[in-house]
């Protein structure tokens, strides 16, 4: 059992169901994806899960649009997707050179487009009731790219 404090991240596994998913859980849930038909996207982000979720749990529900659109070209229309639907946190990746990352790079977003991000989550929030806190996403301002 890890120590308490500790942020454990539990992925749902794309053959699992929601229930499967909420014996599972310990601190949070995360929503990367379902596996569908189609090569538009690595997976379809199951937006309905995240009101779902919440429903069903007390827990935090959290997207990642970077997993589940493999794509950066989506990775914000996804995120804004997933905080309008109620989602407590996103997980997005970041690279200052994309297409020297280790792995991921083609959905990691260059500094500046999580800059533009952050912009439209502030704008998106309170339409739907919500409120955008101050993170360490504020530090992207002083990453350059190469």
């Amino acid at each position: 059992m890890p120590a308490a404090g500790k942020l454990i991240v539990l992925e749902g596994v794309d053959e699992a169901t929601l229930d499967i998913q909420l014996e599972r859980l310990y601190r949070w849930l995360c929503e990367r994806g379902i596996r569908a038909f189609g090569d538009h996207a690595r997976f379809t982000l199951d937006i309905a899960a995240v009101p779902a979720l919440k429903a069903l749990t007390h827990l935090p529900v959290v997207v990642d649009p970077s997993h589940s659109a493999g794509r950066r070209d989506l990775v914000a229309p996804l995120a804004r997707a997933g905080a309008a639907a109620g989602a407590d946190g996103l997980i997005v990746e970041v690279h200052p050179d994309p297409g020297q990352a280790l792995c991921d790079g083609g959905q990691s977003l260059y500094p500046h487009q999580l800059t533009g991000l952050v912009a439209d989550l502030r704008a998106l929030a309170p339409a739907v009731g919500r409120s955008l806190t101050a993170g360490r996403w504020e530090e992207v301002d002083r990453v350059q790219a190469p």
